[in-house]
């Protein structure tokens, strides 16, 4: 977060889990109730200190915007969720999710913006189908699924329009000429000042 905040990006992305009880901000997950961290093939030591949204909230500088991806299907994670960013320090906060029943309970609060994610073309076709007419703050969408035409549609459907994953500045550049307003990326430390050299230029 430190880094993301010293090059000034906008928005810094979170993954939070509901488990044991508590709001652990990790992007490894559990064996269901074993407390071992896993990723395709990594593992991770399950007795590590685990970082939770409290801490987080509460250690971002001014300004800076989180976005909290809520994992899991849990229904008591959206008002946990909120509980948190209420007794956090003050700053709009976004929330998104695949599992979009989460985010419901989110999308009247105030400072809070609710971005429904996409990971495939069955998840696609659901959004086209459940909003059609209604208008969202934001559509997080796999790059895979997305060309020019389809970044114009989700443009009119939505304020903001993510896409992940970026890992290269080719792809950044792609995107951005699409209309993408958001990338989402690991790699941001490269990307960013890449991006921000080829805008000056």
């Amino acid at each position: 977060m430190r880094a993301a905040e010293a090059l000034r990006l906008p928005l810094i992305e979170a993954d939070v889990h509901l488990f044991a009880g508590r709001l652990e901000v990790r992007h490894l997950k559990t064996l269901g109730p074993v407390p071992v961290l896993w990723d395709r093939w990594q593992l991770a030591r399950p007795w590590a200190p685990r970082m939770l949204l409290e801490d987080l909230l509460s250690a971002r500088a001014a300004g800076t915007e989180l976005m909290l991806d809520l994992k899991g299907h849990d229904a008591r994670l959206p008002g946990r969720v909120a509980q948190a960013i209420g007794a956090g320090a003050a700053g709009r906060v976004t929330v998104c999710s695949q599992a979009w029943g989460l985010l419901e309970p989110l999308r009247d609060l105030d400072d809070v913006r609710v971005v429904h994610s996409v990971g495939n073309a069955r998840q696609l076709a659901r959004l086209r189908e459940r909003y059609a007419r209604e208008p969202l703050a934001g559509i997080s969408i796999h790059r895979r699924l997305i060309d020019r035409a389809l970044v114009q549609e989700l443009r009119r459907r939505a304020s903001l329009v993510l896409s992940w994953p970026v890992e290269s500045v080719e792809h950044a550049r792609i995107l951005s000429t699409w209309g993408v307003q958001g990338l989402i990326s690991t790699s941001f430390e490269s990307v960013a000042p890449a991006l921000a050299r080829a805008a000056a230029a």
